[in-house]
């Protein structure tokens, strides 16, 4: 871990120190914060960290600072945001510039038309798209508009994919196998407690990355069947790629069934390439939502899809709304992100990706040496970690099955006492501003960390 003044963020002397870090401001924190918030903190996927949930300072480009004075390599990046690093100068000298004029109008401005014209530009389903706060609420959207549009109620979800926490479709994230059913015909399984079962009754799920499922699925439901969402690369379990043919085969079965297919890019989107996944894979959804790498750090989510669906959100038959949406600050810092992403031939991917694929091979490497069986399984912009011996993890049930994921608990706390962070799934996201002493600092603390579980 390296300690250092929260005022500078100077590499290290000597990369992959693994002195024991002080948490001793962060345990004090959290402490004081649970008497006012629930849990010490404002989302439970920052619970259960140790020694407790992280308390920062401030970040700059690649880095963390800690109340305790540690810096962090981050490949959290608000998971995955932060695309540009965090306070990406070109975002933040925008996002200034913008305070003195307001930040809500309930009405609209002009730099709505700027960000639309460019989102639309880029994605390849967006004849048309509407803007909003999160990317649980537009998957609310792409719900409903496929409903009105189909006239049926039953939707397909997958086994660790995830919408959004809300009740209508927070299904089967990541179930414990003894509640999940036949692996052909999963049983839904509801994560939260309070969770109204009601509420997800047209929800309906299946196994990914086996189309032959799929199709039988369809051929005896497909006239019930609204929509079928997915990651189009699963990053919420493993970063897990669609085996060849997989996603043009689905495209194909719901256009002969007359289903809705809705990509949810909320991680993918702008993350692996301009045009998200369905770019970079080459199949275009007739819905795609997304949030995260699109403001850059800042509040912003979108639905996007061919016009003669989202015409039913433009012509009030579908209802979507929110106070906040295109507010002024989180609107000019898309706006300015897509701007730099979309511009130099889409150049800071091209960095982007072939430090990751560093990182990745190095990982690899790293790992063979200290005779572990770490699997760096992905793309080099999102990847994830975790130990097994396969060759490759397919779906969440392989995932479930064949990871050790006390090990993987273990992997990351070390990293993280080496000053290494990293999402508790395992999953890393690069920066734009990721350097190469980044890469070969994380390369020596990863192999300390590799060497102690």
């Amino acid at each position: 871990m390296t300690t250092t003044s929260p005022a500078s963020s100077p590499l290290p002397a000597s990369p992959g120190t693994t002195a024991e870090p002080s948490y001793e401001n962060t345990v004090k924190l959290h402490a004081e914060a649970s008497l006012f918030l629930a849990g010490g903190v404002s989302s439970n996927f920052r619970l259960g960290m140790q020694p407790a949930p992280l308390f920062f300072e401030r970040a700059a480009g690649a880095h963390l600072f800690d109340v305790d004075g540690n810096r962090y390599i981050d490949y959290v990046l608000g998971m995955g945001p932060n695309l540009l690093g965090h306070a990406p100068p070109g975002v933040t000298e925008t996002v200034a510039e913008s305070l003195g004029r307001g930040v809500l109008y309930a009405g609209q401005h002009r730099e709505e038309i700027a960000l639309a014209r460019r989102f639309c530009a880029m994605v390849p389903c967006a004849d048309l798209v509407r803007f909003g706060s999160s990317g649980s609420e537009m998957a609310q959207g792409a719900l409903r508009v496929a409903r009105a549009a189909t006239g049926r109620s039953l939707v397909v979800k997958f086994e660790g994919h995830y919408h959004g926490w809300f009740d209508t479709v927070l299904v089967s994230v990541h179930p414990p196998l003894d509640e999940a059913g036949p692996e052909e015909a999963p049983a839904p399984v509801l994560p939260s407690a309070g969770q109204s079962a009601a509420a997800a009754q047209d929800v309906a799920v299946l196994p990914w990355n086996d189309l032959g499922v799929v199709e039988r699925f369809l051929a005896a439901r497909g006239h019930e069947t609204a929509a079928l969402i997915m990651e189009p690369i699963l990053c919420n379990t493993c970063v897990i790629p669609p085996r060849p043919g997989y996603l043009e085969g689905v495209r194909a079965l719901c256009d002969r069934y007359g289903v809705i297919l809705v990509f949810d890019e909320v991680i993918t989107g702008f993350r692996v390439g301009p045009g998200g996944a369905q770019a970079r894979l080459g199949v275009t959804p007739d819905l795609a939502i997304y949030a995260k790498a699109l403001g850059a750090g800042y509040p912003i989510a979108a639905l996007a899809g061919k016009r003669q669906l989202m015409e039913l959100i433009a012509s009030g038959v579908v209802l979507h709304g929110g106070s906040y949406n295109t507010n002024v600050v989180s609107t000019v810092a898309a706006r300015a992100a897509l701007d730099e992403l979309g511009g130099d031939g889409s150049a800071p991917y091209l960095g982007m990706e072939a430090l990751g694929q560093r990182l990745m091979d190095g990982l690899r490497e790293r790992a063979r040496r200290s005779g572990v069986p770490l699997l760096v399984q992905g793309l080099p912009a999102a990847f994830n970690t975790c130990f097994t011996t396969r060759q490759a993890i397919t779906d969440y049930r392989d995932f479930a099955r064949h990871t050790d994921a006390p090990r993987l608990r273990a992997f990351l706390k070390a990293l993280q006492d080496g000053g290494v962070r990293v999402t508790s799934r395992g999953t890393w996201f690069l920066s734009t501003v990721h350097t190469a002493a980044d890469v070969a600092e994380t390369l020596d603390v990863a192999e300390a960390a590799l060497r102690a579980v």
